[in-house]
């Protein structure tokens, strides 16, 4: 009998939560080790978030999973991420839809990402800096909408108007919304007779940056 290895034990702790063999397909074939810092490689595989720098962190795989499919994605959608960080979600959103634009505030997170997912081959993301809107100029990302599918890396009061106008009609936004220290994960779908909400459950995430982020603390995003 084979040994589990750390990766087979991750996939089996996602399957706790999630469904969607597509998802966990793509959870098994993204190496999250290529988006960990050096000091954190022995613990690339265990389901926990890890720092990254610039006081940011790579997600826990299962909140990776649980958001990813949430947008209930089949392959021809045009998807947008707010928060690159280390690049490891939009990779897994990568494998899963046509194509990702991903946005990041911070210019070392940023860049880092673009080289890891170049040296990957992923050559279906666009990894952009969070320009911010004047009344001239919107952010590149709005300029490269609509989306079928949105995704928020970000804690947010609540959910960015900005972003709900770029979906699709039928279009879904996932992201995490509330108090600081109490945020849920939200789904939103636009339908013909407007936005219907879900809760997913409680998360925490680094907050998100910029007007439509908290107007108190250091904003990270």
């Amino acid at each position: 009998m084979n040994t589990p290895t750390p990766l087979d034990r991750l996939i089996d702790a996602i399957a706790h939560e999630v469904r969607d063999a597509r998802v966990l397909a793509a959870m098994r074939a993204v190496p999250r080790a290529e988006f960990v810092p050096a000091p954190f490689l022995d613990d690339a595989y265990i389901d926990t978030p890890l720092p990254i720098g610039e006081g940011q962190t790579i997600s826990q795989p299962t909140v990776v999973a649980v958001m990813t499919e949430a947008l209930a994605l089949r392959g021809d959608e045009r998807v947008l991420e707010i928060g690159t960080g280390s690049g490891y979600q939009a990779a897994v959103l990568a494998r899963l839809a046509r194509e990702v634009v991903t946005v990041e505030l911070i210019p070392t997170l940023r860049e880092r990402a673009a080289a890891t997912l170049a040296r990957l081959a992923i050559d279906n993301v666009r990894v952009l800096a969070a320009d911010a809107p004047t009344p001239d100029a919107p952010p590149a990302h709005a300029t490269l909408g609509p989306y079928d599918a949105i995704i928020v890396t970000a804690a947010a009061p609540r959910v960015p108007p900005s972003l709900l106008a770029l979906l699709t009609p039928g279009g879904r936004l996932v992201a995490p919304i509330g108090p600081r220290s109490d945020q849920r994960l939200v789904l939103i779908t636009r339908t013909a007779h407007g936005l219907d909400e879900r809760d997913l459950g409680g998360v925490r995430f680094v907050p998100l940056r910029g007007p439509e982020g908290y107007a108190d603390g250091p904003p990270t995003r």
